[in-house]
């Protein structure tokens, strides 16, 4: 039996055994077993070559716009950024990444319009893994939607789980610690409802034989087996719905009950054309609050600050952070850094390498001679 089959084998078995308590560890054991295929039968794809795509990171941050062929993903990055995607009304025509650079706020954002997926792209089909690779590389996954096939939105996420891309979740709290001996332990937090046995089953299906596992939170048996592979890839996604100028306002209640039935907020969705450029500063907004974006503004010696081309950081970095975007010799000669602005408790606050920095601080970096 091949790994193919293989797989289906336990996706059947799995679908057709009730989730209990007595079969929660059986369940277990199967669900990471499937991993493990599924892993296998990935290295096989990757070392059989294959025109995969390979897009070098550029700017500040990386977004890839994901939905089916023809929805209009080349339309709105020609319109967004100095791309010239080859655009038509047809299915399959973006034949390969086609990559942007969006310039805002003084950051160059990076989108990807990437080939429409079919259905089964996670399995191969229209060389969808070698597509969803791309997405896994992406800061931010944007789901494009046509306003008439809002039912798209699910088939795209089962596609880019079935790719093990994980979105808008954060990975599960779980330390594993290898050891010589004395078997499997296993520590949970009060809040862990999954039993003991549950997790030593998935840790054995792993190859684990001797090792303490520590648990935290509330995990699924999914999330327990998304925890122990490292082929995971967690990022943030949001949705945009295209074609918005093609419906009138006695239908918007209908598009928001679509939106509503697929779990989507229509207050939480920016509706756009991008045939005819509307909706775009929404859009792009959004985009720039997803990414947590913020804007560092340089006060140089004999210079002054430089607010045309700010150093680009993400929410929660620090000024350590900074001398590690900036490079050269700042780490190595830092002595201080003066901060103005929102994290400043006062102008010109004499800071160190683990203050947090905020959207438009001023930072100025002390150097020894």
């Amino acid at each position: 039996m091949g790994l193919e089959e293989e797989i289906e084998s336990i996706r059947e078995e799995i679908a057709e055994t009730p989730y209990n308590k007595s079969t929660e560890a059986h369940i277990g054991r199967l669900k990471a077993k499937l991993a493990e295929k599924k892993e296998k039968l990935e290295n096989q794809s990757s070392a059989g070559g294959g025109g995969g795509y390979a897009v070098e990171k550029h700017g500040d941050a990386t977004v890839a716009l994901v939905g089916f062929p023809s929805v209009g993903k080349s339309t709105l990055i020609n319109a967004l950024t100095n791309a010239d995607s080859e655009t038509g009304s047809y299915e399959f025509t973006t034949l390969d990444v086609n990559p942007g650079m969006l310039k805002y706020r003084g950051a160059n954002i990076q989108i990807l319009d990437v080939p429409g997926l079919i259905e089964g792209a996670a399995d191969g089909r229209g060389g969808g893994q070698e597509v969803l690779s791309v997405v896994r590389t992406a800061d931010l996954a944007v789901f494009m939607l046509s306003v008439f096939e809002i039912d798209q939105y699910e088939r795209l996420r089962e596609e880019l789980y079935n790719n093990n891309i994980r979105l808008d979740t954060e990975p599960p709290s779980i330390h594993i610690r290898q050891r010589h001996k004395n078997g499997i332990q296993v520590n949970k937090s009060d809040s862990v409802s999954l039993d003991e046995n549950t997790i030593t089953e998935v840790l054995r299906q792993n190859g684990y034989v001797n090792a303490e596992i520590t648990v935290r939170g509330d995990p699924s048996i999914d999330e327990l087996v998304d925890g122990m592979m490292d082929n995971r890839v967690y990022i943030p996604s949001m949705v945009t719905v295209n074609k918005a100028d093609l419906i009138d306002e006695e239908y918007l209640p209908t598009v928001h009950e679509n939106l509503r039935e697929h779990d989507i907020d229509p207050e939480e969705c920016i509706f756009i054309s991008a045939e005819e450029e509307k909706g775009l500063d929404g859009l792009t907004e959004r985009v720039w609050a997803e990414l947590g974006l913020v804007r560092i503004y340089m006060d140089k010696p004999s210079r002054g600050v430089d607010y045309d081309e700010p150093l680009v950081l993400r929410e929660g970095d620090t000024v350590g952070d900074a001398l590690t975007k900036l490079g050269g010799e700042f780490a190595d000669r830092f002595r201080f850094a003066r901060v103005s602005g929102p994290s400043a408790k006062h102008d010109e606050q004499q800071v160190g390498t683990d203050h947090e920095l905020a959207d438009e601080d001023v930072l100025r970096i002390i150097k020894s001679r």
